[in-house]
């Protein structure tokens, strides 16, 4: 698996990072599971080295489209 670093800085939270990588604040686990030294707190330490695993977007398939944007570039 790739992985980013990432610099905590004051106020970093698991969820922040999850929106900042990922755009998403649910996705924060994976995040968690890379770091497994990092004490799981409402707040994370500030200069910490945090690997933040690369996630692969998903693949859409044509036929998971609705009719009109079939065979289109995004």
């Amino acid at each position: 698996m790739d992985y980013v670093e990432h610099l905590t800085s004051d106020n970093d939270r698991w969820d922040l990072l999850a929106w900042t990588y990922y755009g998403d604040p649910h996705l924060y686990e994976p995040i968690i599971l890379a770091n497994p030294t990092v004490p799981i707190r409402p707040f994370i330490e500030a200069g910490l080295r945090l690997r933040i695993p690369v996630i692969a977007d998903e693949v859409v398939l044509d036929r998971d489209l609705p009719p009109w944007k079939r065979g289109r570039q995004a």
